[in-house]
């Protein structure tokens, strides 16, 4: 392909990308009162069993746009989410042109695992959130009332969902990596300490609440994640030699 039909190809990738967000978007401005309800829970649940916490599980708006960028936010994050299957698809039916026929049947794998690694760190977030949010309420002090912004804890969900799945991406570009040598299994394994300070180190990075409980909840999983996906990079590479000494 030239240039031009590759940015062709480019173009019309995105413009499904696109198409796609729109359309999870659109369907969650049309539920929004629901998926309000659903990221409200944590955090009214919390109220009501913790009556010592000052809070009644209430969000305020402060001013008369912040309902609706709430809800645009919901809209436009949750459509990305919605869509991710398929920008993953377009994403491999880019890149595929370039690659092997053995590189092709990984694509599969990888489109599947990035979806079901993000699912699972975004409900792993929303799992924690009423942990999190308690230990926070805690430390504003026993006389403090808590009484929150729409847009603020919209925002304080929304990225921690989004931390969390981003960041259960990793083992799928740590074995990406592997099988393209350009980092081996022995190199994470020796240098495994290293990887343990620098997940903990970012997940305190990525993490908006910063609090101990959400740096555990992702921290842990992420380090397991990592040895797992050690296992699967190295596991792969033997297959690949054997194979290729038959």
């Amino acid at each position: 392909m030239s240039i031009m039909e590759h940015l062709a190809e480019l173009r019309t990738r995105l413009v499904f990308s696109i198409m796609a967000i729109a359309v999870g978007a659109i369907g969650l401005l049309i539920a929004y009162e629901p998926v309000l309800s659903f990221l409200i829970a944590p955090y009214r649940d919390l109220c009501a069993a913790k009556t010592s916490l000052n809070c009644d599980g209430s969000l305020y708006a402060l001013g008369p746009i912040d309902g609706f960028s709430a809800r645009m936010r919901i809209a436009v994050w949750g459509g990305v989410v919605i869509a991710l299957p398929v920008l993953l698809w377009n994403i491999w039916r880019f890149v595929v042109p370039a690659l092997t026929k053995r590189e092709k049947r990984y694509s599969y794998f990888f489109i599947v695992s990035s979806v079901v690694l993000f699912a699972v760190g975004a409900w792993l977030a929303y799992w924690t959130l009423d942990r999190a949010l308690e230990f926070l309420i805690g430390w504003s002090g026993a006389d403090v009332t808590q009484n929150y912004q729409i847009n603020k804890y919209v925002n304080l969900v929304v990225l921690m969902m989004l931390s969390f799945g981003v960041g259960f991406l990793s083992p799928v570009l740590l074995v990406f990596l592997q099988l393209v040598e350009v980092v081996t299994p022995r190199t994470l394994i020796t240098q495994w300490r290293y990887a343990i300070v620098i997940i903990f180190v970012v997940a305190a990075i990525i993490t908006p609440s910063g609090d101990p409980i959400t740096l555990m909840a992702l921290g842990v999983p992420l380090t397991v994640l990592y040895l797992l996906a050690v296992g699967i990079g190295a596991t792969l590479l033997w297959r690949r030699r054997k194979t290729a000494l038959e």
